[in-house]
């Protein structure tokens, strides 16, 4: 019987605990006897035929390190079947039979396509963004969160040192799964996004009464996908001037949370869905996402997740709002 072979491939935004994932995978491969191989640059590496060998050694030293070693590139044209043809030509003629797939939303569409071209394929859910249907939690959200909380907690040493408000814009596109979790876990006074709606109104009114209540600061944290982001609410707030009785500042973590170093939990979750991706494919079972569902590993069918919406609990914005009482 001939030895299979393996890609793996990153793709879309990168997440910390990505590369534990490239290595697991990797290496879990090659315990099964399997040639496996890295792709370059994520799809645009695909259809380019950036593939190469993957050994051991070659995922060394990886396992702490933030983003991804293969590299990543968003390819807008992969969702034309032609694209997708020239990609799956380049793993077919290097004798490459199946595919781990680690990214989010956009990476496990292509994941599907590619599936439904014949092509083993398994997904490992990862995103920041914790937007991927199939998962509780995804590979990097944890690392991101922490890394928005200690932003959040220097920001308010200031903002109390100055009697000020601040404005906190953090990353997750048009989900506020982190920035729900950062203003709970940082204490913050008001937050917005794309989930439950804010006015400027609402938002100035419980800065004034922070202001009015004897508070030192104010903090508000704001999803980047809200349609009240930071910079509108800042634009409102310096129209309206005296609303919010603190001075205001407004601060933008952007990719700044991309960037961590891989805290324990993201290494552990990368490295144990990663492994259960190459398990899948050894059965045979394929066309699946692999994530984190009840606190174990499940798998879920690639057709049942993607484009479709992950509901953001939103009893915990009623949780918030006590506690910033």
């Amino acid at each position: 019987m001939a030895t299979r072979k393996i890609a793996i491939l990153t793709s879309g935004g990168d997440a910390p605990g990505m590369n534990a994932a490239i290595r697991a995978a990797a290496r879990t491969g090659i315990a099964k006897g399997w040639e496996m191989f890295g792709v370059r640059n994520g799809y645009a590496g695909l259809v380019d035929g950036q593939i190469e060998p993957l050994g051991a050694r070659d995922v060394g030293g990886i396992l702490q390190r933030g983003g991804t070693f293969l590299g990543s590139a968003r390819l807008r044209d992969f969702k034309d079947e032609p694209v997708r043809a020239r990609g799956l030509a380049n793993l077919r003629a290097r004798g490459i039979d199946g595919l781990v797939v680690i990214g989010g939303n956009g990476s496990q569409s292509g994941a599907l396509a590619l599936s439904r071209m014949g092509l083993e394929v398994v997904g490992v859910a990862s995103t920041i963004d914790n937007d991927l249907a199939g998962s509780e939690i995804t590979i990097g959200v944890d690392t991101a969160l922490n890394i928005a909380l200690e932003a959040i907690d220097r920001l308010r040493v200031t903002a109390s040192s100055h009697k000020r408000a601040f404005l906190v814009e953090v990353m997750g596109r048009n989900c506020g799964y982190l920035a729900l979790m950062a203003g709970i876990a940082g204490g913050a006074e008001s937050v917005v996004i794309p989930e439950a709606e804010v006015e400027p109104e609402v938002i100035a009114a419980g800065i004034q009464s922070a202001y009015d209540r004897g508070k030192a600061h104010a903090l508000v944290v704001v999803a980047e996908g809200a349609r009240n982001n930071a910079m509108r609410l800042a634009e409102h707030f310096e129209a309206h001037r005296g609303q919010l009785g603190f001075d205001l500042r407004v601060t933008t973590l952007g990719h700044v949370q991309r960037g961590g170093t891989p805290g324990a939990f993201d290494r552990l979750l990368a490295t144990r869905l990663a492994a259960a991706a190459t398990d899948h494919l050894e059965r045979g079972e394929h066309g699946q996402l692999m994530g984190w569902v009840g606190g174990e590993v499940r798998a879920t069918p690639l057709a049942d997740i993607v484009g479709k919406p992950k509901a953001l609990d939103l009893d915990l914005i009623k949780l918030q709002k006590v506690l910033a009482q």
